[in-house]
């Protein structure tokens, strides 16, 4: 990697969505596609971003509301850079697609602002990393639970509750899964603050709900560590319920769920904010997770397998 690039994983959450912004523990895994993105001096702070065709500068406002989230959250790194910084030109190239739950604007987020300290010469932990990518992270969904910028920042298989540093989790065996797009853009500021809302008039309603996810999330830690996958989908399958619960999947992505099962995977569910964005399915193995991989295709669905150890 050059001395100016920078480089943000890209995630998948394979538990515990939502319950997370409440405290309770999520599973996630880092994938291999994420972005990349490159600094060097300019007149004047911008960033583009590619394929997406997005140009903006930190200084100038967008009449566009999407593009100008993302300006007004470059303009937050850039204002969090050690003073007397010189300007940069940031070019990001995105691996994953945007409003998918796979955390590319955390991914976006990291490798920016890598690059910008590969650029400026400046050198910062891991921690002053995710404290930069959640000020920018902040723009875009108001509330993060912070574990998008945790796994675009350090990646591997971890728990993750908000507050406390990633636990790492070793799997006792490859999980193989595929990654499929639904092709409707899933909002995460949306969805959190739908979900705030049932919580506010109904807290004892939605707590019980998240007490039930945070212990499919820990008996699903100890599936993955004992390589016990079956049970792992089965768990997969439990979380879609209830998130169902919270209104947070769509017919789009249920149907995906449900074509997966009956391909023989060992349990699907959505992954990340929801409302849209990606699904993810469990296989018995690489080649297996392939065949679902192809049937979401047919059905007009990108899909991609990844294998997380």
């Amino acid at each position: 990697m050059a001395g100016t690039e920078g480089t943000g994983h890209g995630k998948i959450i394979l538990l515990g969505e939502h319950a997370v912004v409440f405290g309770r523990p999520a599973l996630a895994a880092a994938i291999p596609r994420g972005c990349r993105a490159e600094a060097t001096f300019a007149a004047e702070n911008r960033l583009s971003v590619s394929p997406w065709g997005v140009h903006v500068r930190a200084d100038q406002a967008e009449p566009e509301p999407d593009r100008e989230l993302l300006r007004r959250a470059f303009a937050e790194v850039c204002q969090r850079l050690p003073e007397g910084s010189r300007a940069l030109c940031v070019e990001a190239v995105m691996e994953i697609p945007g409003g998918a739950g796979l955390g590319g604007s955390a991914a976006l987020s990291v490798a920016a602002i890598r690059a910008c300290h590969a650029a400026l010469g400046v050198s910062a932990s891991d921690d002053e990393v995710i404290a930069l990518s959640l000020a920018w992270e902040r723009v875009f969904h108001g509330n993060p639970s912070g574990i998008d910028s945790a796994m675009a920042t350090r990646g591997g298989l971890a728990l993750y509750r908000r507050g406390e540093p990633l636990a790492p989790v070793s799997a006792g065996g490859a999980l193989a899964l595929v990654v499929a797009n639904s092709g409707e853009h899933g909002s995460t500021h949306a969805m959190v603050a739908s979900v705030g809302r049932q919580h506010a008039r109904d807290p004892i309603k939605t707590d019980q709900i998240f007490d039930a996810i945070a212990a499919v999330v820990q008996n699903g830690k100890t599936a993955i560590e004992a390589g016990e996958h079956a049970r792992l989908g089965q768990l997969m399958d439990l979380n879609q319920t209830l998130l169902n619960t919270l209104m947070l999947s769509t017919s789009t992505l249920e149907a995906m769920c449900q074509a997966a099962r009956a391909a023989g995977a060992l349990g699907a569910k959505l992954t990340g904010g929801g409302g849209g964005g990606c699904m993810i399915a469990l296989g018995r193995d690489a080649a297996h997770a392939e065949v679902i991989a192809e049937g979401l295709r047919t059905r007009g669905h990108d899909a991609f397998v990844v294998e997380v150890t």
